[in-house]
């Protein structure tokens, strides 16, 4: 028997979670529970106000941004900002609900410049997940690559210059 999907179901209103919609094995989750990214408040607290101006975008969630961005192979922070906003997954590991409005793609680039520019920050905060994640088996260290591209010369054999 043909059955016809009727759009009737994109209208409704449901009551769920977005936890009960995020996979149980999927690698958000899992990164969740194994990497505990409090540890950014302690090392960017200086480069906060903490009495005056508005209130800033969780640093938590800027690097979770970028972590989603380099876990999923997404080519950039636009591209990685529509995803977010479309993914339920990448909502729940930001912790952001579905009326909440993503950060703007230029949120991130605008904050490294501010706070993070000049300083050890960004390394300090990506080694210490990494060490994290090694910890718990999401990476091995057994192997290192290294970006070798390669990217031929332009180079004239009879000249030196």
């Amino acid at each position: 028997m043909l059955n016809k999907q009727q759009a009737e179901g994109r209208y409704q209103i449901s009551v769920v979670s977005l936890d009960e919609l995020v996979p149980q094995d999927h690698l958000v989750r899992k990164i969740e529970n194994a990497i505990d990214f409090s540890f950014i408040y302690d090392l960017v607290k200086d480069r906060y106000s903490l009495d005056n101006g508005r209130p800033s975008i969780d640093p938590v969630v800027l690097i979770k941004m970028v972590l989603i961005q380099y876990l999923f192979g997404i080519r950039s922070m636009r591209q990685t900002i529509k995803e977010i906003e479309t993914n339920i997954a990448y909502r729940w590991f930001l912790g952001y609900d579905f009326t909440q409005p993503i950060p703007h793609f230029t949120t991130f680039g605008k904050n490294y410049v501010r706070r993070f520019q000049g300083t050890d920050l960004f390394q300090k905060i990506f080694t210490r997940i990494l060490e994290e994640a090694c910890h718990h088996g999401f990476v091995d260290p057994s192997v290192l690559y290294i970006d070798s591209t390669h990217v031929k010369a332009s180079a004239n054999k009879n000249k030196y210059i």
